[in-house]
């Protein structure tokens, strides 16, 4: 039986297909994420939806569930000393991958034998479920919020079939 879902990522899924407009326009719906969260949360004033989001994502669903983000919550990075670490992925952990020129972050849905299937923000300009492999996984980069109960490990094997495989969200 799956545990209960994380407020966080419930609020996560029904994110999902928000997208990013390419150009001078931009989604009114991450620049409402931008506003709320603000330059303090963020850690950076963000002016568009081309700055990387994975972070500003994370970060939201965050604050949705009523829990605090690192001090520059749009770099991915900074998620890997977020909370607490784990040793094995819960439903809805914070994911924090490495990249080249960057990292991304995202929330544990599954996994398959070779890749992580995350729903996260700017996954092909979009908030999408994808898999990413498990190899860059980031020292540290599986977390829980400090202060959330902590339930058993919980490995959910899902099929790769019909899930893209991302190697670079930015």
């Amino acid at each position: 039986m799956a545990s209960k879902e994380p407020a966080w990522l419930a609020f996560a899924r029904q994110q999902i297909g928000v997208r990013e407009i390419v150009g001078p326009k931009h989604s009114p719906v991450i620049m409402g994420w931008v506003q709320k969260l603000g330059a303090k949360v963020l850690g950076i004033k963000v002016f568009d939806d081309e700055t990387a989001w994975c972070g500003t994502f994370v970060a939201m669903c965050m604050m949705m569930a009523g829990l605090a983000s690192p001090a520059i919550a749009v770099r991915a990075s900074s998620w890997a000393t977020w909370g607490r670490e784990l040793v094995g992925p819960r439903l809805g952990c914070v994911l924090v991958f490495t990249r080249t020129g960057g990292g991304h972050v995202g929330f544990y849905i599954g996994e398959d034998a070779t890749h992580f299937h995350v729903l996260g923000g700017n996954q092909g300009n979009a908030v999408s479920i994808t898999r990413i492999a498990k190899d860059r996984l980031a020292k540290g980069g599986m977390r829980w919020p400090s202060g959330v109960a902590l339930p058993p490990i919980e490995v959910i094997r899902l099929n790769a079939a019909g899930v893209p495989v991302t190697v670079n969200e930015a």
